[in-house]
């Protein structure tokens, strides 16, 4: 499973946030507390001091016969402390550290592995990254109305559209529901209109909650930032680069609108880089396009088109816009 650096780091500054919110609302305490029993701003530099004495025998120092007498005395101030607190009105723990995570003290990792309060910032970015880009709101398996799709059979298929949604809906669930390194590459293709990108935000809504790093784009901003990179056109060439290794490594790209780029020999070898690498090194891609297969295989390359079909679960989507049918019962 691959983590995306960049929304990584965004979720350890949100942990870092947390860490620094919990610091403010511990000091004002502190603070509310010394202004109440100035005698425990005492307690707490005797404290400080007896720990500074047993660092210093612990580096050689001081005199170790000393320490047990200086844990007494720790041990005294302390419980003169938690007194005064509680005379005072205080619960005992008041001025205890309080972490957002107590598992790994807001650290984000417990031993080498990630803790799960950073996992789960993570998949808040994730979630936050695609809803700007997909533009997330019902878009979920449960609000895909297939009823939307014409019952009646087609000369070209000999089936229904629904019929053949229902089809592809059950194979978007079921990838999505059980997403993995042996899952198949998905090429949707078909008019305008007939859920491509719904069905595409559904299945990045679930991938993502399950951990994995999914990348959205459009065809043409893709294609433009590979070419920014190439001819050194970018303001921010780090960021560029950066963006362009997450199209390459993150767990599920989706490419959207393809075929709706100006094509040029540079897209189409920028194209062929982003389908042959991730297929070399076996990361997943779901490819939307409105174009047919033919009106591809004139578009691309034998190369490109070699791989869409050998080696992507092909999905037509059948039927008439069912935007229109929605904007009309609005």
């Amino acid at each position: 499973m691959a983590i995306d650096g960049k929304l990584l780091a965004k979720a350890r500054n949100a942990l870092e946030g947390k860490r620094k919110e919990s610091a403010e609302k511990l000091e004002r305490r502190i603070a509310e507390v010394y202004a109440k029993v100035p005698r425990i701003r005492e307690l707490d530099m005797e404290l400080r001091a007896t720990m500074a004495e047993l660092v210093g025998i612990s580096l050689g120092m001081g005199d170790a016969s000393q320490i047990d007498g200086i844990r007494e005395k720790n041990t005294k101030i302390q419980k003169e402390r938690k007194e005064a607190l509680t005379a005072a009105g205080f619960a005992p723990n008041y001025l205890d550290e309080e972490y957002f995570c107590k598992k790994c003290s807001d650290t984000g990792h417990i031993d080498s592995k990630m803790c799960d309060c950073l996992m789960a910032l993570y998949k808040e970015e994730q979630k936050s990254s695609l809803s700007s880009l997909l533009k997330l709101g019902d878009e979920t398996f449960e609000s895909f109305e297939l009823s939307f799709y014409d019952d009646s059979s087609t000369p070209e298929t000999g089936i229904s559209p629904r019929k053949s949604m229902e089809v592809v809906y059950e194979i978007c669930t079921q990838y999505a529901k059980n997403f993995g390194p042996k899952s198949m590459n998905l090429f949707f293709n078909g008019a305008p209109g007939l859920g491509k990108t719904f069905l595409s935000a559904c299945i990045a809504r679930v991938v993502a909650d399950r951990g994995y790093s999914v990348v959205y784009d459009m065809a043409g901003a893709m294609f433009s930032k590979f070419e920014d990179a190439k001819f050194q056109k970018a303001e921010n060439p780090g960021e560029t680069r950066d963006e362009i290794k997450r199209y390459l490594e993150c767990d599920l790209l989706i490419i959207d609108d393809l075929g709706t780029e100006m094509t040029t020999t540079f897209t189409i070898s920028a194209l062929y880089e982003i389908i042959n690498t991730r297929l070399v090194t076996a990361k997943k891609t779901l490819v939307n396009s409105n174009m047919t297969i033919d009106e591809m295989r004139r578009r691309y390359s034998e190369q490109i088109m070699s791989r869409l079909e050998g080696e992507y679960q092909v999905l037509t989507f059948y039927g008439d816009d069912i935007r229109k049918k929605r904007n009309n019962l609005c």
